[in-house]
Formats: C-alpha cells, sequence, structure tokens
C-alpha cells in the first residue's frame, strides 16, 4: 500500500471517529506510519487533506453516478439505479460518508463552498430525475425537491445503521431501498406501478463492482497533483 493510500485510510478512520477538530497532525502521521515530513508533502495544513479526502470521496460518486445514468434510460430507471449506487456506495464506503457529512463545518468558506458545489453537483443528478419523471407522469411526488432531499436522508442513513452482521446482505438492502424509493415516487410504467424486479437494470453485482474497483487516483502523488485531478 502506498504512503499515500495509508494515510487516506487512517486520515477517514481518525476524522471518522475522533472527528477533525479532536485529531492532531501527528495524530494522523502516526496513524499512517509516517514521518512529519513525508506527512506535509500531501498538504500544508491539516484541513488541505481534510478537503482533498472530501473531494476524491464526491468526485468518485459523481464519476460514478454518470457512469451507472449512461446504462439506462428513463427516468424510473434512472432513479431505481441512483439508489442502488447510493446506498452501495454509502454502505460499502461509510469513513467517507461520516466525513464528508459531518465535517463541512470544519472547512473554511472557501474551501466549503468548493465541497458543496460537489455535493450540489450529485443532489442535481437525483433531482433531474424526479423532475423528468414527474413531467412524464412515470411518477408522482408532492414536491420534488423535499422528495430529494428525504429519499437521499433516507439513502444515505445505510452508513450508519447498517451493519455486516445484519440479517440482510449490503445488495440485499441495496435492492429493499430501490424499491422503497420507487414506492415512494409512486412510479410507473403505462398504468402499471413497478418494482426493482420490473426494471431493466444491471444486475446489483456491477454495481458493487463499480463501487468497489481500485482507482489509480490514490498513489503517491503530492497535493500538486491531487489538484490537477480534480478539476
Amino acid at each position: 500500500m502506498s504512503s499515500y493510500a495509508r494515510l487516506r485510510s487512517s486520515a477517514l478512520e481518525l476524522f471518522a471517529s475522533r472527528g477533525f477538530q479532536a485529531t492532531g497532525i501527528r495524530d494522523l502521521a502516526a496513524g499512517a506510519g509516517l514521518s512529519l515530513a513525508t506527512l506535509y508533502h500531501y498538504m500544508d495544513r491539516k484541513e488541505d487533506l481534510l478537503v482533498r479526502l472530501m473531494r476524491e470521496s464526491l468526485v468518485r460518486l459523481n464519476t460514478d453516478a454518470r457512469l451507472v445514468l449512461a446504462q439506462v434510460g428513463s427516468p424510473v430507471q434512472r432513479l431505481a439505479a441512483l439508489t442502488l449506487l447510493h446506498v452501495l456506495a454509502h454502505g460499502l464506503r461509510r469513513t467517507e460518508t461520516v466525513v464528508v457529512d459531518r465535517e463541512l463545518r470544519s472547512l473554511d468558506e472557501e474551501n466549503r463552498a468548493a465541497v458543496v458545489a460537489l455535493r450540489d453537483e450529485y443532489e442535481e443528478l437525483w433531482a433531474r430525475q424526479l423532475a423528468e419523471g414527474t413531467a412524464s407522469h412515470t411518477m408522482s411526488v408532492p414536491d420534488t425537491r423535499v422528495a430529494r432531499l428525504a429519499l437521499l436522508e433516507m439513502c444515505t442513513g445505510v452508513a450508519y445503521w447498517y451493519s455486516d452482521n445484519g440479517p440482510l446482505g449490503l445488495d440485499e438492502v441495496a435492492v429493499v431501498h430501490a424499491d422503497l424509493v420507487l414506492a415512494q415516487v409512486q412510479a410507473r410504467q403505462g398504468a402499471e406501478r413497478v418494482s426493482l424486479a420490473d426494471l431493466d437494470l444491471p444486475p446489483v453485482a456491477w454495481f458493487r463492482d463499480l463501487v468497489t474497483r481500485e482507482e489509480a487516483g490514490h498513489d503517491e502523488t503530492g497535493r500538486e497533483n491531487a489538484g490537477r485531478r480534480e478539476h
């Protein structure tokens, strides 16, 4: 495992469990088994590392969402596919979710705006499916904005309560969530209400493979190249 991969994994765990403010520079170095000199290869300030981790997480989520949307056609199919991706990503990358979700408050104004813009970009993909589904009369929701917020909150919650020791595997949990989302928006094909089993989507294993694939970006490059990758 590369130095940055160790730092990334350790920092996410520390920020998720202790919080950003309670994690010191020496904690980060010790957790990753790095010297302070090596640590500063990846950041000038502790906040630089937090921003990089958040941006990597959200850039990947946006990229994966667009890959998923390219596989399917109708708004109903796209919403179901986004749900499967979201639940699997948040169940398999829980520490990232917790850090991105909780630590926006730790960023300065400029960094917060940049991270929120990436989050908004992702949420807009959900908003678009709800709007198109409502316009095509294949979904019915009283308010698309409230629906988007409620559905995302429900699906993101998996990161906080799901356990590998529970009665359902994560793939099954993702399927249940997709059916819940479809029911909440009263998804239809023609005059018939539909569930996930009625839709022509890639198998759940395809979504899992997408979420768990290795990324070339998490390597030994320092903060300079990180910035170029993220734009």
